[in-house]
């Protein structure tokens, strides 16, 4: 990797992880002044939209190869959360004050502050074995969270109001209520390729760092 690529993805990641500390910080400054999960979107999730467009970048990090992820992996993740937030949480108000969009910002912000943050790091060099721990250890409990209470959960919930607005139906060529249906059977299988391919990413990489230290 040149120089110039290793700056690119320093500031690119620092960027990210300020983003999101701040997605973070003003969601749980909302939580703990009202003492309510209502009003995660009104407070970050505008934030939220705009880190999330910009990974696009990050689908085009591995198709050129300035990152090992590849093209695939990171474009099944990008295309599940930004269709999530744009078409359903951004389009429909009712559905953007309820908890499971607290548990999910919640939970997408913490893992993505610990994510950018790794990747930061390793761009300066070999990031410090806690922080490389816990980039491979918290998502164990992230991921599922913001999965299943979280996106899952909401789409289920946004459901009627889909069907009841017929929305998108000026601008798709199929009924996007039965598409939702049919990705809500598909989210857990979708789901589970990319949090076991984090799985095999922690066997390799945490059992680096242990021969290392041994």
């Amino acid at each position: 990797m040149s120089p110039m690529q290793s700056f690119y993805l320093l500031f690119y990641n620092l960027c990210q992880a300020l983003g999101w500390a701040v997605s973070l910080f003003k969601i749980l400054s909302n939580f703990l002044s009202t003492k309510s999960v209502n009003g995660s979107y009104s407070s970050a999730g505008e934030l939220i939209c705009v880190l999330q467009s910009i990974a696009f970048l990050e689908v085009i990090h591995g198709a050129i190869g300035i990152v090992p992820s590849g093209l695939l992996l990171p474009l099944m993740q990008w295309g599940g959360r930004t269709h999530y937030l744009l078409a359903i949480v951004r389009r429909i108000h009712e559905v953007q004050e309820l908890p499971s969009v607290f548990i999910t910002f919640f939970a997408w912000s913490l893992s993505e502050v610990i994510r950018y943050s790794h990747y930061a790091l390793s761009c300066l060099g070999t990031p410090p074995y806690w922080i490389t721990y816990t980039r491979y250890t918290a998502f164990i409990v992230l991921y599922p969270i913001g999965v299943f209470p979280g996106e899952m959960w909401l789409m289920y919930q946004a459901l009627p109001f889909i069907k009841k607005k017929n929305l998108y139906a000026d601008s798709l060529p199929f009924n996007y209520y039965y598409f939702v249906v049919v990705l809500l059977l598909c989210y857990p299988f979708l789901w589970l390729k990319l949090y076991l391919h984090l799985f095999k990413q922690r066997r390799s990489k945490l059992g680096k760092h242990q021969k290392k230290r041994n």
